[in-house]
Order: C-alpha cells, then sequence, then structure tokens
C-alpha cells in the first residue's frame, strides 16, 4: 500500500510527463495567469502569513529568521513579477546543443529537456514555493515542495493561489504538490522516492543540508550555507569599503549572500576599521576580531576559532586582519563555504588574481555580496544556489533544472 510520500510523488510523476509536452505559449500564459492570481490574493496571502509570524515571535525566533519568514506587499510583488520574467525568458526546452555526422552518416545531437520531477526541502522563505514553481513550470517539470512547518500557512496560502491560476489556464494542479504534512517522517520519505522523484534540492541552514545529503538516495543538488567574506585591500577605496560592508551585512541579515566575515589588509587597517565600526554601530552588529583588531577599536570582541567559519545570519561579523592578499585569499579559502566573496581593491592585478585564486560560487569586485540571486542576474528568479561543482554552480535558474538526452537520425545504419 502506497504511503503519503508516494502518493504525492506518483501524482507528480504522472503530471511531469503532461507538462513535458507542454509548448512555450502555454507555459508563459500559465505564469502569467498565477502572477495575477498571486495580486489577487494578495490580502489572504498576508492573513495566512502573519498566523506563521505570530507562532515565530511566540517561539522567539530571532529577528532576522522572522524578516526570511514574512511577506508583504512589495515581497508579493516581486513574486509575481519574478514569475512574470520567468515568462519573458526564452524556454530552453527542445534546445539543440550540438549535432554532428558521423562517418556512417549518423547525424548525433543532444538536445535539453526536462529533468522530470524537483523536490525541494526547504525552510522559512515561502517566496520559495512561487520561485520554484515558475522555473520548474517553465522547465517542464512537476514539483513536490516540503516547506516547514514555521511556513505552512504561508506556504498553503501561495500554493493555492498557484492552483487557481494553473486552474484557470485548464492546466494540471499536480504540477505543484506541497507535502502538507510537516512531520520528519515525511522528509525521512521524501529522501527515498528515487522512483518518483529525480533530483533532491535542500534549502537551509548547514544541518538540513547535511542531512540530505547524506541520506537521500536521490540525487541531490547541494544549497550552500553562505559564510561570505569581503577583503578590504591596501589600495581599497574606504569609503567605498564602508558602504559595501554595510549593504552586504545589513540590508538582510537573515540570508545566504549576506556578509559574515570581514578580512582586512594591514595597510588599510587603522584607517578603515574604525569606518567600519561606526558604521556598523548604526545597525546594532557586533564585531568579533584579532588581537589586532581589538586593539584598534576597543568596541571589537574576542574571536573564536569557530567564529571565522560561522555564518550567523544575525547581527554578528567576524573580521580578520591580513598581511597580503595572499593571506587573505589562504583564509577565504579555508573557512569558506563556496557562496559568494568580494574584494574591495583599486589594483587591477590583485582583482584579477582574487578572482582566480578565491574558491567560490560567485567572486565580484567593488560589489557587495548581495548580488548573488537569480533575480539580480536576471533568471527572473532562483531555484537555490548551488555551491556544489557537479551540474549547475551558483544561482540556478532555467537551465539548471534541465537535462540532455541524445537524439540520433539515421537512414538504415546498422553496427557491424
Amino acid at each position: 500500500m502506497e504511503n503519503y510520500m508516494e502518493i504525492l510523488g506518483r501524482r507528480a510523476k504522472e503530471a511531469s510527463r503532461e507538462s513535458a509536452k507542454l509548448g512555450t505559449e502555454a507555459k508563459n500564459r500559465g505564469l502569467l495567469a498565477v502572477a495575477e492570481e498571486l495580486l489577487n490574493q494578495c490580502s489572504y496571502l498576508l492573513e495566512e502569513n502573519e498566523k506563521d509570524i505570530q507562532a515565530a515571535e511566540k517561539k522567539g525566533i530571532k529577528k532576522s529568521l522572522i524578516d526570511r519568514l514574512r511577506l508583504t506587499e512589495q515581497r508579493i510583488e516581486d513574486m509575481a513579477e519574478g514569475l512574470r520574467q520567468i515568462a519573458g525568458l526564452e524556454d530552453p526546452i527542445g534546445e539543440m546543443l550540438e549535432m554532428k555526422m558521423r562517418s556512417n552518416g549518423l547525424r548525433i545531437g543532444k538536445k535539453r529537456v526536462p529533468l522530470g520531477v524537483v523536490g525541494i526541502i526547504y525552510e522559512s522563505r515561502p517566496n520559495v514555493t512561487a520561485d520554484a514553481f515558475g522555473l520548474c513550470f517553465k522547465t517542464g517539470n512537476a514539483v513536490i515542495l516540503r516547506g516547514g512547518s514555521d511556513a505552512i500557512h504561508s506556504n498553503l496560502a501561495i500554493v493555492r493561489a498557484i492552483k487557481e491560476g494553473l486552474r484557470k489556464e485548464k492546466l494540471s494542479q499536480d504540477l505543484i504538490l506541497l507535502v502538507e504534512d510537516t512531520s520528519r517522517e515525511t522528509v525521512q520519505q521524501m529522501m527515498k522516492l528515487h522512483d518518483h522523484i529525480d533530483v533532491l534540492i535542500p534549502r537551509g541552514g548547514a544541518g538540513l543540508i547535511a542531512s540530505v545529503v547524506e541520506n537521500s538516495t536521490v540525487p541531490v543538488i547541494e544549497t550552500g550555507t553562505g559564510n561570505c567574506h569581503i577583503f578590504v585591500d591596501e589600495s581599497a577605496d574606504l569609503e567605498m569599503a564602508v558602504d559595501i560592508i554595510e549593504n552586504a551585512k545589513t540590508q538582510r541579515m537573515g540570508v545566504c549572500n549576506a556578509c559574515e566575515s570581514l578580512v582586512i589588509h594591514e595597510a588599510a587597517a587603522w584607517d578603515v576599521i574604525p569606518k567600519i565600526v561606526e558604521r556598523l554601530k548604526l545597525h546594532h552588529v557586533e564585531i568579533r576580531g584579532d588581537e589586532r583588531s581589538q586593539k584598534i577599536m576597543t568596541e571589537i570582541v574576542p574571536a573564536s576559532e569557530e567564529d571565522w567559519g560561522t555564518e550567523y545570519l544575525d547581527a554578528v561579523v567576524s573580521l580578520k586582519i591580513v598581511d597580503s592578499i595572499d593571506q587573505a585569499v589562504a583564509h577565504i579559502n579555508r573557512y569558506n563555504t563556496g557562496h559568494s566573496e568580494s574584494i574591495i581593491t583599486k589594483d587591477y592585478d590583485n582583482a584579477l588574481k582574487f578572482q582566480d585564486e578565491v574558491d567560490a560560487a560567485a567572486v565580484y569586485v567593488n560589489a557587495s555580496t548581495r548580488f548573488t540571486d537569480g533575480f539580480e542576474f536576471g533568471f527572473g528568479a532562483e531555484i537555490g544556489i548551488s555551491t556544489q561543482k557537479l551540474h549547475a554552480r551558483g544561482p540556478m535558474g532555467l537551465q539548471a533544472l534541465t537535462t540532455t538526452k541524445y537524439v540520433i537520425f539515421g537512414s538504415g545504419q546498422i553496427r557491424k
């Protein structure tokens, strides 16, 4: 007898076969209808989201994580705009990537096709629900979503709006299925649905991601945590550096592309660290630094070894002084999570060296790490930010949700 997750998996697999047949025009109509429905149901979405917010506040969840959970009219508009942007993007499905003629007359080509059923296990952020649907739908995939219990009312409301948009366009409502049972058992079952789910994507904290990677029998695309660094080089424009650090750390503290660690060249330290401390003090950010930085500003508290590798998702940042760009690169490569790293510099050679030698999915010169985002990269939205190196890396847009098949044209050839 099928369990709950097997039933969802079977329904999603059946829906994915129909979705793979949809043309670009039908998919775009569906996306636009869903975007419109999200806006139509804005008041309802906010009411349901408020239930999750109140529950989170009662549990004493920190403010930065409540911010990840919160919906606003602007964030709902952004969700709708993301779907509209996806509708405007080129459809990758059916693209012929190559075609070659063999000596025996066979024409062998490679064609882009859907993955099939994408499973996503995620925490807190309800906008993931709409983003994941849009990208999966445009690429001819069905999606099974298992959000956290902390966002269950928000996710149910968003999925209801999406299904209504699909219904209006006479499209299968099984193209998006939400796991309404948020018990741990459903996660364990989902990780074993290799007969129904083609790829599993975890989005959340380090514990969730590690659990999925270690226990899943479904192929996993690993999205990583973000211990993101900003290195202030000796030639940096210090005002630019302070502005970028303020943005990267404080614009939204509970997201994976927020800056968590600062690395400062000793030649700039005495000039820039007081400016950084004063700016971050406006946002009540605690700075945990090494001994040298504490001598510059008494407000800096001692950092532990653990601090260098911590993704805080809170009003805390670590600070390390180094003597050279080589030390900076070595420190970053030791403690980073492969997400996003930035150098502030006027030195062209150092900019190139940093980009060449730092091992991360996104490496910036003179810009905030907060731009590592599918919307900002022009993908419309993202399914997650991959920090692994196989299949996809960085913000995952439409192409990351496809695979390829070989198509071979013959004229009666037989192998001898």
